[in-house]
């Protein structure tokens, strides 16, 4: 029982490296996959005087 708390602590601490690891060096190698959506919108705006 102890060996598969170990593997799974094990295996949740290189999930959370892999992760972090993913943020920093992601938008490196795929700047696709963290670039922001670019589309204009345009709207018309309606305001209100006194």
């Amino acid at each position: 029982m102890w060996r598969l708390i170990k593997a799974l602590l094990f295996l949740t601490l290189l999930a959370g490296t892999a992760l972090v690891a993913y943020a920093y060096v992601g938008p490196i190698f795929f700047p696709s996959d963290f670039a922001a959506p670019t589309k204009e919108v345009t709207r018309p705006v309606t305001l209100e005087t006194n």
